[in-house]
């Protein structure tokens, strides 16, 4: 468990400090696409401040996969809903998500869609690279029997 703590911070504090960076790229979006033109000092320091900490967790969540007593299946769900909530949490403090059903409805749509697209794109390609992989022992354990 404390090794688990600890690579937890390490790849957290690894990760927070890129939490500001899409900040601005989401505020530059948003005066963009949704008429801000400027920010109190207020929303500026909460929008830092909860980017960052939604990068820690999110980085530091993915130690949750080396875990080996955990059946991946768990880790999967464990892992989204701590994300979930995490940017749900962010999205609604920083008010980017009006409070309401309609709103948080479709935001957990779009987030359960997304999961799914991303960890069906990471196992089709774990898939495909551990074919190949066994493949290559196939070919080389032949190539092995014949040289004897």
């Amino acid at each position: 468990m404390k090794k688990f703590v600890s690579e937890f911070f390490r790849r957290g504090l690894m990760a927070c400090g890129f939490g500001p960076v899409v900040l601005a790229f989401v505020y530059m979006i948003l005066r963009q696409t949704a008429d801000v033109q400027a920010l109190t000092v207020n929303q500026v320091c909460t929008g830092i401040l909860s980017i960052t900490l939604l990068a820690f967790i999110a980085g530091g969540m993915n130690t949750v996969y080396q875990i080996e007593r955990l059946p991946l299946m768990l880790a999967i769900f464990i892992h989204g809903v701590v994300l979930y909530i995490s940017y749900l949490a962010t999205y609604l403090i920083n008010s980017w998500l009006e409070r309401g059903t309609a709103p948080i409805l479709v935001f957990t749509v779009i987030f359960i869609v997304a999961y799914l697209i991303i960890w069906a794109t990471i196992y089709c390609i774990i898939k495909r690279k551990t074919n190949q992989l066994n493949k290559m022992l196939r070919d080389n354990r032949h190539c092995v029997r014949e040289d004897k």
